[in-house]
């Protein structure tokens, strides 16, 4: 029952540290509490596996600490790196927008094939297996010396080894079997924890909002989101709900959104209001008229209720011209909150990068102890980013453990 290296998490993170210490010659045992590996990882990208992405550099993560932590793993292990591997086991691919990479058929392939690579490495497994407590090795567990190695008591018996890599991924997803857990080991051994919020999760309407919009529902169209002066701007598709926004757009800045901010959205990234106003000044042309060429037919009805000047486009001043093209190339919403983690892709927050090694993810000040992927306080965009730092930091360990 003793093992190099035993890893709580058979997801993403988890499966690749695994494999890849087990190519090494290390013996390796993953825990897993659900009955079955790889979870969340089989309903990603739509059932298809957004497996990586391309152009994945350390700007495209959210942390408190520096970004500059991801540079030694992305380094060693890149997009390209997980790309050969997906082509050796001649797996069809094809790309999308924003250099996202996707299986042609199914998430299932990426889980074969890294279960398939941990087989090539001895990897073994107990699903369904509940960890119920972690501790340093106690004098006389043998073979590991006492304070050098792990005492892990589980629902399928006790285990030792001599490092222990935690990957038990966030809070997002919880009917997937989330759980609290890593983040439960990183407190008993006094790691600094940055606050826990969901990210890439749809925003919810303030009441007064919903009043006004909760009718279009089901309209999309393209925007330029922005947030925070510090935050990166993004111009993807939002959706409008029922309860708030979402989309492509919402969801990325989502994660550098926190509650009581406001989101700007250009509705019109693409035109001139100002242009458009003026091309159609001439007839009695009225704004809602101008607006119908570019717009859906719904939101203009919702903004002229909300906007409109009451006058044809002749007739407006230029001040209120000018109020015209802010509406709607900075519409200011304040989202009430989010959705939460139930419909959050991503936790952000976690074990602070600065207890951690960027080389090798081993905790600075307990020997042994390393920690991976989602419990990590980095939080990739929407597009594959997420896998990338999976399999990135996943290699980091599994070539240290």
């Amino acid at each position: 029952m003793n093992y190099d290296v035993i890893i709580i998490g058979g997801g993403a993170a988890g499966l690749f540290c695994a494999l890849t210490a087990g190519q090494r010659g290390r013996r390796v045992l993953v825990l897993e509490h659900n009955p079955r590996l790889g979870n969340k990882l089989l309903i990603s990208g739509g059932g298809r596996c957004n497996f990586t992405n391309l152009g994945a550099t350390p700007a495209n993560y959210v942390t408190r600490g520096s970004p500059h932590f991801l540079k030694s793993a992305f380094a060693r292990y890149t997009p390209q790196d997980f790309l050969a591997l997906v082509e050796r086991h001649g797996i069809a691919w094809h790309e999308r927008k924003h250099r996202q990479l996707f299986c042609d058929h199914s998430s299932k392939q990426i889980l074969q094939l890294l279960e398939d690579e941990c087989a090539d490495g001895g990897v073994e497994f107990r699903l369904g297996c509940q960890v119920t407590a972690v501790a340093r090795a106690e004098a006389g567990s043998h073979p590991v010396a006492a304070g050098q190695g792990w005492h892990i008591t589980t629902s399928a018996g006790a285990f030792t080894a001599a490092s222990l890599v935690v990957a038990t991924g966030g809070l997002s997803f919880p009917k997937l079997g989330a759980t609290p857990f890593g983040y439960e080991v990183a407190r008993q051994f006094g790691l600094k924890l940055v606050p826990l919020r969901p990210g890439l999760v749809p925003f919810t309407w303030s009441p007064a909002d919903r009043e006004r919009f909760a009718d279009l529902s089901g309209i999309a169209f393209e925007c330029a989101v922005s947030g925070a002066p510090e935050a990166p701007a993004f111009r993807e598709a939002v959706l409008f709900t029922h309860r708030g926004l979402s989309g492509p757009a919402i969801l990325q800045i989502s994660s550098h959104w926190h509650a009581g901010e406001t989101v700007r959205l250009d509705v019109l990234p693409d035109v001139s209001v100002p242009d458009l106003l003026q091309a159609n000044r001439s007839g009695g042309r009225e704004v809602k008229t101008a607006l119908r060429q570019v717009l859906p037919e719904r939101f203009v009805q919702a903004w002229i209720a909300r906007h409109g000047p009451g006058k044809t486009i002749g007739q407006l001043a230029r001040v209120e011209v000018e109020a015209i093209a802010r509406s709607l190339h900075a519409w200011e919403v304040t989202p009430a909150g989010d959705e939460g983690y139930p419909k959050a892709e991503v936790t952000v927050g976690g074990v602070d990068t600065s207890e951690l090694s960027s080389k090798t993810m081993e905790c600075r000040g307990v020997p042994g102890l390393y920690f991976i992927g989602e419990v990590v306080d980095i939080t990739g965009w929407l597009g594959g980013y997420n896998f990338q730092w999976a399999w990135a930091g996943g290699h980091a360990a599994g070539q240290a453990v």
